[in-house]
């Protein structure tokens, strides 16, 4: 996240300076490097029939909760608070001052941005209960006659995911890169021009739209795959993390959705790094192009290095080697919340909270609309350094661990029995390679 994001009220957000790190760089990146390696020989030696199918897996939730969970009311009311709060951002963004202590800061770069997808990790696709496009897209189809899902067109399945990859893209592009990300004028274009998107997109594609193109839904329901929440024939079912991951079906663009997401949040540790600033002061290149060029070479060798491993692996006569980055990019889901936790588990308990506290000022006149202007940010996990980093280590860690074993279930269920193991290699490969390389830029900036 950037650390210009509100002015000076944002610390930073990883791990702090190398040299100022409570435990050892080298230790942490080589016990994660055998962790991850160890896991799979373990994998290799324990598991070797596929355990989870989306078909079977998973109990049924109770009859009361799946009853509360999908009754009309309980929908249409999660549906008014997204719009309730769509119309309070369009209020703060028009009419609130073009000021740091603006709430559409902290709204728009730590609540949707983080706050969401640990959300989602708890409770399942929030972005998708809440979102005040598909109560739009609902009653436009209702006026017209149409079906709400289905909407004039039918969407390209060839694109995919590949619209939200574009969306989460732009984001992170002016989150990261824009050099007036806090100004007023370009986030309310942004917001926007999003806006303006969605609503065009439903209006034409129906709900589809936004299950693929929407990059917030997208990235919310993505992470809501490794919660223990899940569907079944559309009934609400409680799943281990891993056979919920499993059922994550295979989508074009995926992988780019993926690379953007792990790319961005690599890119965000390294241009804090003091390597990187050297860099792009001492060679006389404008910093914003670099900026630029480096959030896109991110991204880009994330999803070549991942497509390239996939590639590799040995397929069988009926398979095609180019699906097979989009049926095993799911894996890197629980790495990318590895890492979001590992980056910005402190920005979010802080600035989210100080955002909690400037909502209730939504024009900056001084007002405590919902009675939280007095509530005081907690800075418990900044003034226990030792704690923090471990914490943020076993979040990369388990991420790592938790998307090999997904991994290693994909294949044995894809891959000819000659290639389930050898075939795993290269995907391994990569795989310590983001393991080593993430700690790395976690540590060094």
């Amino acid at each position: 996240m950037t650390g210009l994001v509100i002015g000076g009220l944002l610390p930073e957000h990883g791990l702090g300076g190398a040299q100022d790190l409570p435990i050892s760089r080298g230790l942490a990146i080589t016990g994660a490097a055998i962790a991850v390696a160890v896991s799979f020989v373990v994998l290799a030696i324990a598991w070797r029939r596929p355990r989870y199918d989306a078909a079977t897996s998973g109990r049924t939730a109770p009859r009361w909760l799946s009853a509360f969970v999908d009754s009309v009311w309980w929908r249409g009311l999660l549906r008014l608070i997204g719009l309730l709060a769509l119309v309070y951002l369009v209020l703060v963004a028009v009419f609130g001052k073009d000021l740091l202590i603006n709430p559409i800061f902290g709204i728009f770069y730590v609540w949707i941005w983080v706050g969401v997808p640990v959300a989602s990790l708890l409770f399942g696709r929030v972005w998708r209960s809440i979102s005040p496009f598909r109560l739009i897209s609902t009653g436009i189809a209702r006026v017209s006659g149409g079906e709400p899902d289905e909407g004039v067109f039918r969407y390209p399945e060839r694109l995919g995911m590949w619209p939200a990859a574009l969306g989460l893209l732009a984001f992170v592009w002016m989150e990261l890169v824009y050099t007036h990300n806090v100004d007023l004028s370009p986030v309310r274009l942004w917001c926007g021009i999003y806006l303006g998107v969605m609503i065009i997109g439903g209006a034409l594609f129906g709900n589809t739209f936004y299950a693929r193109a929407d990059p917030f839904e997208v990235y919310s329901s993505l992470v809501a795959q490794v919660s223990v929440w899940g569907r079944r024939h559309g009934r609400l079912v409680l799943r281990s993390p891993l056979a919920n991951l499993d059922s994550t079906p295979a989508t074009p663009g995926l992988i780019g959705v993926i690379a953007v997401l792990f790319g961005s949040t690599a890119f965000d540790a390294f241009r804090e790094s003091p390597r990187w600033l050297r860099f792009t002061q001492d060679n006389g290149w404008s910093t914003y192009l670099q900026n630029n060029l480096g959030l896109l070479g991110f991204c880009v060798a994330v999803g070549v290095i991942f497509w390239v491993a996939c590639a590799a692996t040995g397929v069988g006569p009926e398979q095609s080697r180019r699906r097979l980055p989009d049926q095993l990019a799911f894996s890197v889901i629980p790495i990318v919340i590895g890492y979001v936790i590992a980056h910005y588990l402190s920005y979010l308990v802080e600035i989210g909270t100080q955002t909690l506290v400037q909502a209730s000022d939504p024009l900056s006149t001084g007002s405590n609309v919902f009675g939280t202007g007095g509530l005081t940010v907690p800075y418990w996990l900044s003034y226990h350094p030792t704690f923090l980093a471990d914490l943020k280590v076993i979040a990369v860690v388990a991420g790592h661990v938790v998307g090999v074993i997904a991994a290693h279930e994909r294949a044995i269920k894809l891959l000819p029995v000659r290639h389930q193991l050898t075939g795993q290699l290269p995907l391994l490969g990569a795989m310590i390679c983001f393991t080593v390389g993430g700690l790395y830029l976690l540590f060094s900036s």
